[in-house]
């Protein structure tokens, strides 16, 4: 599988108060680098032909979300049209990722197996509902299973081997 040339840091949620001022859904582990002021991000949304740059004015974390405010907007209806929006990076300012750390597109086509080295299926897709993360496997057999990424279940996650080792659970099916 070929690398993206962008990686989605956030999902904007929706708007925050009357400023222009956006909630938005985190999907990085450097929260604190992508919105902070000055950062240039990538924002792409179906109504837009292609990304538009926008640039981090001031951000902070609130309940679930981070309230980031950008430079472009100064109301709440140049904000509004974007709810939905992805906010990106290009490839090259990807932060390395820590020991036993990846990247979400790294493991989409990994071959998944038990502990007790049976056969379970392929990674297809990565939803990101909340709490955790889950894992889309297309089984074997046919069929799909849905695998929620907590360390009781995954065990090990090899992107170079293309591999995720799962502890079967009950309930999984």
């Amino acid at each position: 599988m070929q690398e993206p040339d962008l990686l989605t840091v956030g999902r904007i949620a929706g708007t925050h108060g009357i400023r222009g001022e956006v909630r938005v859904h985190s999907r990085t582990d450097y929260p604190e680098l992508r919105f902070a002021p000055g950062t240039q991000l990538l924002l792409v949304h179906p109504s837009l032909e292609e990304g538009r740059p926008i640039t981090v004015v001031r951000a902070r974390p609130h309940k679930d979300f981070w309230l980031v405010q950008f430079e472009e907007w100064t109301n709440i209806n140049q904000a509004e049209p974007f709810k939905g929006g992805l906010l990106s990076v290009s490839r090259e300012e990807a932060v390395e990722p820590e020991e036993d750390a990846f990247y979400l597109h790294e493991i989409v086509g990994s071959r998944v197996v038990t502990t007790e080295g049976e056969p379970v299926g392929v990674i297809t897709e990565i939803l990101q509902p909340g709490a955790n993360d889950v894992w889309v496997i297309r089984k074997d057999g046919g069929g799909e299973v849905l695998i929620p990424f907590i360390d009781d279940v995954v065990r090990k996650v090899d992107p170079s081997a293309k591999q995720v080792i799962i502890r079967w659970m009950e309930g999984l099916e």
